[in-house]
């Protein structure tokens, strides 16, 4: 090696190296060489896909698969420096990329292999990093949606050892499938298992710089209206709303102690963003994480048509009912009971309708549609429903013309004579005015009483002149 050659590889391996950072340009410790991994600027709503028939393959759905993403998997260019470099020789290198076919890696190889030809003598790493950074995309005519495809000779192939320049075995595409396995360079590889596996790597890394990126950046939270990095705040992943983490956290302890699980939403106004599960287990402790996780599944459970609680207060296990069936066996403690009344398991009869229940049922069945009340009247049974109806209208009509016996209770009905009267069932006399128990020696002294507040309402009953009532007011 030449001391020109080695004073231009050391120069242009610092010069690289105080360019790039780490994740873009790594020196190797062995050797004149490195391991540049180059990740290109896609246009906006860049989206790839996998076609129907190349999703049959895999473990993607029969229909195909599309999704946009910002960022893809970075283009990772190894070389080696050879000791007549630049003078004579250029560096000896791979180019894989995992989104890319081995087609068009070998179009890329040919390309900095012109590069190379057209600089003979100088440094190239540069030009040939800007060329795959800057390039790449119009170079290989690649536009959104960008169709992923695997290459033909297989999945699974295995990184080719660094070569130099080949002569011309980099041509252009050719029309049949020996044709193209000719013009695949041996330094261009494609390290794919699979076009599902493939996915899931792109889907991945485009997270991780996304991720990257909103944490390197300044951002206003609406809450605090305080200017926080990313890496202190949170963003809603349906709206893109951004908040700090700690005023998020509060809000969510708040919602989460209140049992408002299903609340945990963006507190933009209007905003209907939720957040992730995986967003409240990194804010709030494991404690209220445990009880939001139950909250939620029980609310979950709740939503379901076939699914019931067992009635036992101890015990509370949710049940899954059979379609049609009233009956439900609980798992945890096996207790039978009737999944429409909540009690124990009474077979075909029908449910027991308590006291309290009459005056609802009523007002159900009175308000519901032909179908509720066919379900009401299989649920009860019609007589059942038949008698709440009538009891609850008999009870109405007492309490609107009959008043209680004030010694036994018994309704009395009044139709004409006196205020005195006798109750049929204890024969005790009372008053119906005020229903004051009535003396059986002399029940009509209550009547002449002075001091008898029904003795002023009678006499008022009986001389009506407004002007005599209003003078003796004035004179009280």
């Amino acid at each position: 090696m030449s001391s020109e050659d080695k004073e231009a590889q050391e120069d242009e391996l610092l010069a690289l190296a105080s360019i790039y950072d780490e994740d873009e340009f790594k020196r190797a410790e062995s050797a004149q060489g490195g391991e540049t991994r180059i990740c290109l600027e896609l246009p906006q709503n860049f989206k790839i896909f996998v076609s129907g028939a190349g999703s049959s393959a895999g473990s993607l759905p029969p229909g195909g698969f599309e999704c946009s993403v910002c960022f893809l998997p970075p283009l990772v260019l190894n070389f080696e420096l050879p000791p007549d470099y630049p003078s004579t020789s250029p560096p000896a290198f791979t180019l894989s990329g995992k989104w890319l076919s081995q087609a068009q890696l070998s179009a890329l190889c040919k390309h900095l292999d012109n590069v190379w030809e057209e600089n003979r003598g100088c440094v190239v790493l540069f030009a040939w990093m800007q060329f795959l950074k800057e390039e790449t995309l119009s170079y290989l005519n690649i536009s959104s949606p960008y169709e992923l495809k695997l290459c033909p000779q297989g999945s699974g192939q295995s990184r080719t050892p660094l070569a130099p320049l080949g002569a011309e075995d980099c041509g252009g595409a050719a029309g049949s499938a020996a044709a193209e396995e000719e013009i695949m360079d041996a330094r261009a590889v494609q390290d794919v298992e699979s076009l599902s596996s493939l996915i899931r790597e792109i889907l991945d890394f485009d997270q991780a710089q996304r991720r990257k990126c909103f944490n390197s950046k300044m951002y206003l939270c609406n809450i605090c209206f305080c200017e926080k990095l990313g890496s202190e705040c949170m963003h809603f992943t349906e709206c893109s709303h951004v908040y700090c983490k700690a005023c998020l956290k509060d809000y969510f302890e708040i919602q989460i102690r209140d049992g408002q699980v299903h609340c945990l939403n963006c507190p933009e106004p209007k905003c209907s963003s939720v957040a992730t599960p995986g967003q409240v287990k990194e804010l709030v402790g494991e404690q209220l994480f445990a009880r939001y996780d139950r909250l939620l599944l029980q609310s979950s459970l709740d939503l379901m048509a076939d699914v019931v609680y067992c009635p036992r207060p101890c015990c509370q296990t949710p049940v899954m009912q059979e379609p049609g069936c009233t009956m439900a066996i609980c798992s945890q403690c096996n207790y039978a009971f009737c999944t429409l009344c909540k009690m124990t398991y009474h077979g075909v009869s029908p449910c027991k309708v308590t006291a309290e229940k009459l005056m609802a049922l009523r007002n159900e069945y009175l308000e519901a549609n032909e179908a509720t009340k066919r379900f009401l009247e299989q649920r009860y049974g019609k007589r059942v429903i038949q008698k709440a109806l009538e009891e609850i209208e008999s009870k109405e009509w007492l309490e609107k013309n009959s008043k209680a016996c004030p010694c036994c209770g018994t309704h009395i009905e009044k139709l004409d004579g006196c205020n005195k009267m006798m109750c049929t069932g204890c024969m005790q006399y009372f008053c119906w005015l005020c229903m004051g128990s009535l003396s059986r020696v002399n029940p009509y002294r209550h009547f002449n009483d002075p001091s008898s507040p029904c003795f002023n309402r009678l006499f008022q009953a009986m001389h009506p002149d407004e002007e005599y009532w209003e003078e003796e007011d004035e004179d009280q």
